[in-house]
Parts: C-alpha cells; structure tokens; sequence
C-alpha cells in the first residue's frame, strides 16, 4: 500500500550575512493514515518541516527535496496554483496558537463556511448544517448561536476548537497539527486532543503532529521523530519513547519535571556528547 507521504533529503536554506544556512538537513520519513509525532526543542525544524510539506516556506527561504510526496502527487513541481487546491482540500495545518489565524471582522460561521467554499460549490443551506454539524463535532454547544460569533467574542480553547473545525470540515485526508494546544491550559488541552483523535481516527486521516512536549506525544502518536539542529537523531514507536536511546533524546527526557521531584536541579543538555554520536 502505498504511504499517504513520501519525503526524502529534505533541506530548507535560508541565506544569512554568513552564507547560507540550513535550517532543515536531510529530513526523510513516510507517513501512513496514522498519527506521527514530530518533537525536538524551539528551533529544531520542526514547523519548518511541516510549512515545506505545503509549499508555504516563502522567498528567500529555498526548499530542495530529492522526493516530496503526496498520495503519489510530487509537489515539488506543482504550481502555487496547484498548491491552492490541495491546501484545505486534502491537506490542511493548524498553526501554532490558531486563535490568532482568525479573521476578527468575519464571524466564524463565516470562516469555517470559506474553508469549505474554496474548494466546493454547496446550497446555502447545505454549507450552514455542515457549519453547525462541523462546531458540533469539535464539542461546541449552541453551535447556531457560536457561528454567530466574532473571533473577540469566544474564550481561547474555543477558538483553538473553531481553527481545528475549519481545518477539518473539507475532509483532508492529512492534518499537520503544529503545536496546537500550546497556548491551552491543561484540561482544555486534553479536549482539543480528544477532538482531533476522534475525528482523525474516524475520518482514516495521516496526521502529522508537531510538539515539545514528549510526555504528550508519546501518550497520544502512533510514531514518533525527534528532530535536532534540523536533523532527524532518532525515531521510535511512541511507547518505546522512554527506552530511546540517542543521547540527545536522553536528555530531553531527564530534562522533563516529575511531579515525584527530588534532584534539586533539572539537568542541562550536554550537547557534546551527540556531536560525536
């Protein structure tokens, strides 16, 4: 069967006063109708991977690839043209702190109906059911009067839940989730993941989902890739996360509180001891 992505020898260069820089080195993975995690520090290259899978790295920022993938479409050479009708339609992101991606002069029924009309032509009536069916799915109520609504008007988990309703009311078959619960306190958290699993298993989406924080990704992924200096150092099934064994991902896991504490200091990454692995 083949993998709903394919990428192999990803880089993405920006140029700096420097000379070049590479941001993203030599990324490859393939991606099935599963959910794979993508984790590593702020900087790691872990959104960038992401933007680059739908073209949204923009000049001066260059994007090179021996193999990019979809579905078997390469979309190295598609046109942005090309990029429009696949972005939403069949692969669509949440960004980080999605809240802030919301138009404040449109309302959200508004919105999430533009998410669905860019790439299907639908009744009135028919796009406002699948509006409210769509707030329904992502567990809010009133989801006739919440359509209503302006983005000003809705609490934080709310409109996290509104971005993720607009990324999924086309029916994408991959979500790349790029820290989407970030800005989330806990509880909340936990709604927004539950929101996205449900749906992501019952519709057989790929999901891509981008975090720092390894306890959540190991509990909520099928796979996991951890990513350094733009690099991927290890990858492992999501249970196994703890048995890892790159010193770079040692680290990140010693570095994690535990409710249990008793070092009097959380340990600092030794970054020797992976440049010589």
């Amino acid at each position: 069967m083949r993998p709903l992505l394919e990428i192999e020898n990803l880089r993405v260069t920006f140029p700096t006063t420097r000379g070049d820089t590479d941001v993203v080195r030599g990324v490859s993975f393939t991606l099935g109708r599963e959910r794979l995690g993508i984790v590593g520090e702020s900087g790691s290259g872990k959104s960038m991977t992401g933007r680059s899978i739908l073209k949204l790295v923009r000049a001066p920022g260059r994007v090179y690839a021996d193999k990019l993938a979809f579905d078997g479409i390469d979309l190295s050479t598609r046109s942005e043209k090309q990029m429009r009708a696949l972005r939403g339609a069949r692969i669509s992101m949440v960004m980080q702190d999605p809240k802030f991606s919301l138009n404040p002069v449109m309302t959200i029924g508004e919105q999430i109906a533009e998410a669905l009309l860019t790439h299907k032509s639908l009744p009135r009536r028919e796009v406002n059911d699948r509006v409210h069916a769509m707030l329904e799915s992502v567990r809010i109520a009133e989801p006739e009067r919440v359509a209503r609504l302006y983005p000003h008007e809705v609490s934080g988990g709310m409109g996290q839940r509104v971005m993720i309703a607009m990324m999924l009311i086309p029916e994408p078959d991959l979500l790349i989730a790029d820290e989407p619960t970030s800005a989330l306190d806990v509880s909340v958290q936990a709604q927004v993941l539950d929101i996205i699993d449900e749906l992501v298993r019952r519709k057989g989406m790929g999901l891509i989902f981008i975090s720092h924080d390894l306890n959540l990704v190991s509990s909520y992924c099928d796979r996991i890739l951890v990513m350094n200096t733009g690099e991927v150092v290890e990858e492992c099934r999501a249970g196994e996360l703890m048995n890892a064994t790159h010193p770079y991902t040692r680290g990140l896991i010693a570095s994690i509180p535990r409710l249990d504490e008793t070092r009097d200091e959380l340990p600092v990454l030794d970054r020797s001891a992976w440049a010589k692995a």
